[in-house]
C-alpha cells in the first residue's frame, strides 16, 4: 500500500511510518519540517489544497496526525486558538484533497483524543459516550467533524488517543525526574483516571484500523485497563524501584500550568477500547505493570 502520513515526523508519526515501511508499504510524510532518511513532502495545512495533494491522489490510505502540541505551551487565548485551528485546518486540507482526487484513498485514519469526553469521574466510557463541554472536548469535536467530511469518499476511522507511553518521548520522560529523586507521587487527589496506551499498541491499532474493512467511526486508543492517577504513580514507582508517596498539590499544578493543569493532569476519563476489542484487536499490554516492565 501507499500510505500518506500528515504530521509524520513526531513522537507517534515517525515510529508509525517506520513500522509501516518495515511491512513493505510505501510511506510518504507530509510535514512542514524536513526529515532525514524519509520521503517528506512539504505542505501548508491552512485549510486549502496545494501541490502536495498529488500525493493524496496516489494513496491507498491517509493518516492524519497533524496539529499543534497540546502541552507545548501555557494555554493563552492565542495558544488555544493555535491548538484548535492547527487540527481543524490540517484536516480540512486533507479532506479537500481527498474529495478532489481522481482515485483517492479508501481509508482515512484521523487523530482525536479522549479529551473528546471532557472531564469525568469513575464512569466507564466507551465510544458511544457523548462529547464533553470543555476546551479539549470542543477541539476534538471540531477536529472529528472535519474528518467525517471524507465519509463520501473513504472509510473514516477516528482514533481517540489517551496518554501514550514510551521511554523516548511523550509525557512519560517528563514524569521521571521526581521519581528518580524520591519525590514522585500522585497529582492532586490521585482519584482521576488516566487512560493510557503503550506506544507499540497505539501503532498496532492504527495499522489494524487501516487493514480492517469493518473498522470505522470512533475508537478509543486506550489500554483495556485504565488506572487512577494514584495507581499510575504507584506502578511507576514500583517499576523504577522508587517511592511514590509524595503528592503534587492541585493548587501548585494550577499555579505552574494554568488551565492546562486541570484538563491534562487533574481530570480524566475512564475510557476503554470497547469497539476495538469487539472487533478482535489484541493488545500486547492490557495492564500498566506489564507495560512498564517492557518500557523499563
Amino acid at each position: 500500500m501507499r500510505i500518506v502520513i500528515a504530521g509524520g515526523t513526531g513522537f507517534l508519526g515517525r515510529p508509525l511510518g517506520e513500522a509501516l515501511a518495515r511491512e513493505g508499504h510505501e510511506v510518504v510524510t507530509l510535514s512542514r519540517r524536513p526529515a532525514v532518511g524519509t520521503r517528506v513532502v512539504p505542505w501548508v495545512p491552512d485549510g486549502s489544497v496545494g501541490p502536495w495533494a498529488a500525493e493524496i491522489d496516489l494513496a491507498d490510505a491517509v493518516v492524519n496526525l497533524a496539529g499543534e502540541s497540546i502541552a507545548a505551551k501555557r494555554w493563552s487565548a492565542a495558544q488555544k486558538r493555535r491548538i484548535r485551528e492547527s487540527r481543524v485546518l490540517a484536516t480540512r486540507s486533507l479532506v479537500g484533497a481527498m474529495r478532489q482526487a481522481r482515485q483517492g484513498p479508501s481509508v482515512f485514519v484521523s487523530g482525536s483524543a479522549v479529551g473528546y469526553y471532557g472531564p469525568l469521574g469513575d464512569e466507564i466510557v466507551a465510544e458511544d459516550h457523548p462529547a464533553g463541554a470543555d476546551f479539549l472536548a470542543d477541539v476534538c469535536r471540531a477536529w472529528e467533524m472535519e474528518a467525517l467530511g471524507a465519509n463520501a469518499t473513504a472509510r473514516v476511522v477516528l482514533v481517540r488517543t489517551g496518554l501514550v507511553l514510551a521511554r523516548d518521548g511523550g509525557a512519560l520522560p517528563k514524569m521521571l525526574p521526581p521519581f528518580w529523586f524520591g519525590a514522585g507521587g500522585p497529582v492532586g487527589s490521585g482519584r482521576q483516571y488516566w487512560p493510557w496506551i503503550d506506544r507499540s499498541d497505539w501503532i498496532d491499532l492504527v495499522r489494524w484500523a487501516i487493514a480492517t474493512p469493518t473498522a470505522s467511526g470512533a475508537f478509543n486508543a486506550t489500554a483495556p485497563e485504565p488506572v487512577t492517577n494514584a495507581q499510575f504513580a504507584r506502578e511507576l514507582g514500583r517499576a523504577l524501584h522508587r517511592p511514590a508517596f509524595m503528592p503534587a498539590p492541585a493548587f501548585a499544578m494550577k499555579l505552574a500550568l494554568g488551565e492546562m493543569a486541570g484538563a491534562l493532569l487533574l481530570a480524566g476519563q475512564r475510557a476503554v477500547p470497547a469497539k476495538a476489542m469487539t472487533l478482535g484487536f489484541a493488545f500486547r499490554y492490557r495492564g500498566l505493570p506489564e507495560a512498564f516492565r517492557a518500557i523499563f
